[in-house]
C-alpha cells in the first residue's frame, strides 16, 4: 500500500491487528517511554497515544518495531528497492536484461522529488512547547525528538539532489536553551551534516535546518539509511514510499508538505550550547557536551498531525529493527564493494558500534598449516575505514571457505571459531589515539579512544575449555566454551589498575597450562549477570572497554611495538570513573504501566505476552 501520511499508515497497521490505541491520558514526562519499552520488550504492536497530558497531539510509538511490521508497511516497493541495490552493484545486469528491468523506470520516475509551490498548505503555525515534549529516561536533561528527518544543504544552492537529510536527535527543552526560541542539535561524527556545516562556517554565515516529523514512514527510514555520499535521501524516500517526496521553500528553508510537523531555524559559526544527557542506545547515558545550538525560526503542525517517536537504550531496541530493515533492503551491497569480504555483522547486543564481525578471504597464499592472517587484514583495514563501519571499537575478523557453515549473525559460534584459532601472541592488531564512536565513554574523551583487530586465521590451536579452571574457580564462573569471567575489587584508575593486572597475570602464569582452554577472561563487577545470558556477557564486555587501556595478558611483550601475550587475554570490563552511567528504569512509572495492563485498560489484550 503507498501511505500519503502517518495516520495512513497506522490505520492500515490497525486493521492488521498491528496497533494499540493507548486511550489514557498519559504523561510525555517518562510515563510515555515507559509504556513503549514495555510494549517493545513483548513484542508488541505499534501504539497510538490519543491522550497525551499538557498536549492536543496525538504520538505514535513502536511503528518500526518489527521487521515483519516494518516488511508489510514496506510490501509493495521493497523488492523495487532489492532491485535497484542490486543493479547499482551489478549494472551489467541491465544491459543484458533492459527488457526485464524496464519495470524500474515508473519506481524510478517516483523517487524524483516533486516541488510544490505552496508547501504549507494545510499547517498552522504551533510553538515548541505546543508539542508532546518526550522525556525517555530519568536524568535526560530534557524532552528529545528521536524520530526527526534533520534536512541541510550546502551552501552552493546545489538543492534538494544533493541535500543530506539525516536522524539526528533534537533537545527540544532543558539545560540553557531558551524556551521555544532555541533546541539543541547533537550529532556524531563521520556524519553528512558535518560537511555542510563546515562549508556554512568557512563562509562565516549561518546555515538553515530544517526538522521534519512524521509524514510517511519512509521518510523517517529514508533519514536514517547509510546512503552514498552526496545521493539525496529525499530520492529513496521516494522510491521506498512510492510516492514523490513533496517539497518547496518558505523563506530560504526547505518543506516538507507531507510532513506532521516542522521546525526552521538557523546554526550559526562556533555557537554550541551544552546538549544532554540522553539515555542512548548503547544502554547508558550520553553525557552532556556543547553541541550545535538551533536558532528557531518558526513551528509548524498539520491539522490532525500524529507525533512519532522511539525509545532507545540497551539493544535490543526499536532501532534494531531498523537496522534488520536497513539489511533486508540492501543485502549484500557492502560486500560487493569490498572484494574479498563475504560477510559482516554490527552485533546489535554489544551496543552495534562497539563490535563487528566479519568473514573474508585469505587468497594471498595457499592454505597451509602455518597459515597466518594477511588478506583479512586488508579488508580489516578497510572497513575500519568505510562508513559508519568506521565508528567500530572492536573488529574480530577470520576466513573461511565455502564448505564451512559459520555465520557472522550467529555470534556464539562465530566466537568459539575465532578463539580456537587466535594466535594472542601475534593476532591483536591494535589502533590507538584514534576516534569512537560519540556515544562510547569507555575511551580517553569524547569520541577519542581505542580499536582492536583481532583476526585469526588457520588451523584449530586449542580446544575451549567448558568448565572453570581451579586456579579462577574463588572468583569465577564460565560464560561460554573458552570465556571466563573473574571479579576482582572494584577499579581504582589506570596507575593502580596496571599494578594489580601485573601481579595477577604473573599469578595466573603459573598455571599456564591450566588455563590452555581458557584464551579469554572478562574481569566484571558482577560475576552472575555478566555469565546469566550471552546478551549481558556481550554488553558488558565490549561496552566497557578501551583496547588500549583495559587489555592486559598472560606473560604479555611487546616486540618492535606490537603486543601481545602468550597466555590469555584479559578484558577489564569493571566500570570506570569515566564511564557514563547505565539506564535504569524508573519504578514509578513501572507501577503506572503495570496498572495499564489491569482488566479495562489499554493493555489488557497484551497481559498474555507479558
Amino acid at each position: 500500500m503507498i501511505y500519503q501520511s502517518l495516520e495512513a499508515c497506522l490505520l492500515d497497521l490497525e486493521r492488521q491487528g498491528e496497533l494499540l490505541r493507548i486511550k489514557e491520558e498519559v504523561d510525555p514526562n517518562l510515563e510515555m517511554a515507559a509504556i513503549h519499552l514495555r510494549v517493545h520488550a513483548l513484542g508488541g504492536p505499534a501504539l497510538l497515544f490519543e491522550n497525551v497530558k499538557g498536549c492536543r497531539f496525538r504520538a505514535a510509538s513502536n511503528i518500526y518495531g518489527t521487521l515483519k511490521r516494518s516488511e508489510f508497511i514496506f510490501r509493495k516497493t521493497l523488492p523495487v528497492i532489492k532491485r535497484f541495490v542490486s543493479l547499482r552493484q551489478n549494472p551489467i545486469k541491465a544491459i543484458r536484461h533492459p527488457l526485464k528491468n524496464a519495470s524500474l523506470i515508473i519506481p524510478g520516475w517516483k523517487a524524483i522529488p516533486k516541488k510544490n509551490t505552496h508547501p504549507l498548505n494545510g499547517f498552522s503555525p504551533i510553538e515548541i512547547s505546543n508539542l508532546p515534549l518526550i522525556k525517555h529516561w530519568p536524568n535526560d536533561g530534557g524532552a528529545f525528538i528521536t524520530l526527526p528527518q534533520v534536512y541541510t544543504e550546502a551552501p552552493n544552492g546545489s538543492g534538494i539532489m544533493k541535500a543530506n537529510m539525516g536522524m539526528y536527535r533534537i533537545q527540544l527543552n532543558g539545560n540553557s536553551y531558551e524556551n521555544n526560541k532555541e533546541i539543541g542539535l547533537h550529532y556524531q561524527i563521520h556524519r553528512g551534516i558535518g560537511v555542510h556545516q563546515a562549508m556554512w562556517n568557512e563562509k562565516r554565515v549561518p546555515m538553515p535546518v530544517s526538522v521534519f516529523v512524521g509524514g510517511p514512514p519512509a521518510h523517517a527510514v529514508a533519514a536514517v539509511m547509510p546512503l552514498p555520499e552526496g545521493m539525496s535521501e529525499a530520492l529513496f524516500a521516494g522510491m521506498l514510499a512510492g510516492r514523490r517526496f513533496r517539497y518547496g521553500y518558505h523563506q530560504g528553508h526547505c518543506i516538507s508538505a507531507d510532513a506532521d510537523f516542522i521546525v526552521t531555524g538557523e546554526v550559526f559559526p562556533d555557537e554550541n550550547k551544552p546538549e544532554g544527557p540522553f539515555g542512548d542506545h548503547l544502554g547508558y547515558y550520553s553525557l552532556t557536551h556543547p553541541f550545535p545550538v538551533m536558532r528557531v525560526k518558526q513551528v509548524w503542525a498539520k491539522e490532525n498531525a500524529i507525533w512519532p517517536f522511539t525509545v532507545v537504550g540497551r539493544p535490543p531496541q526499536e532501532d534494531t529493527s531498523f537496522g534488520a530493515l536497513i539489511h533486508e533492503m540492501t543485502g549484500e551491497a557492502i560486500q560487493q564493494e569490498m572484494p574479498g569480504l563475504k560477510a559482516v555483522h554490527a552485533v546489535d547486543a554489544a551496543g552495534v558500534h562497539p563490535l563487528l564481525l566479519a568473514i573474508g578471504s585469505e587468497r594471498y597464499t595457499p592454505y597451509s598449516p602455518s597459515a597466518q592472517p594477511a588478506e583479512i587484514l586488508t579488508l580489516a583495514n578497510r572497513i575500519l575505514g568505510t562508513g559508519q563501519l568506521s565508528l567500530s571499537k572492536f573488529l574480530f575478523i577470520t576466513a573461511a571457505d565455502n564448505s564451512q557453515s559459520l555465520s557472522v549473525h550467529d555470534t556464539r559460534d562465530f566466537l568459539i571459531h575465532i578463539l580456537e584459532r587466535f594466535n594472542p601472541k601475534r593476532d591483536l592488531h591494535f589502533q590507538t589515539c584514534t576516534s569512537i564512536d560519540t556515544l562510547d565513554y569507555s575511551g580517553t574523551g569524547l569520541n577519542t579512544g581505542s580499536k582492536l583487530i583481532l583476526a585469526a586465521y588457520g588451523p584449530k590451536l586449542r580446544d575451549l575449555a567448558t568448565e572453570l579452571p581451579e586456579v579462577l574457580k574463588n572468583t569465577g564462573k564460565m560464560i561460554m566454551p573458552g570465556v571466563a569471567a573473574v571479579k576482582l575489587n572494584e577499579w581504582k584508575d589506570y596507575p593502580s589498575t596496571i599494578k594489580e593486572m601485573s601481579e595477577w597475570s604473573n599469578n595466573l602464569s603459573q598455571s599456564f597450562d591450566e588455563l590452555a582452554g581458557v584464551p579469554l577472561i572478562i574481569i566484571t563487577d558482577d560475576v552472575d549477570f555478566t555469565v546469566a545470558t550471552l546478551n549481558n556477557f556481550l554488553w558488558i564486555a565490549f561496552t566497557r572497554t578501551n583496547p588500549s587501556h583495559d587489555i592486559f595478558g598472560v606473560n604479555a611483550q611487546t616486540q618492535f611495538k606490537h603486543w601481545g601475550c602468550n597466555g590469555p587475554v584479559i578484558f577489564d570490563a569493571r566500570k570506570k570513573s569515566h564511564h557514563a552511567p547505565e539506564l535504569i528504569l524508573n519504578p514509578d512509572m513501572e507501577k503506572r504501566v503495570d496498572a495499564l495492563f489491569e482488566k479495562g485498560k489499554s493493555l489488557y489484550s497484551l497481559k498474555n505476552l507479558s
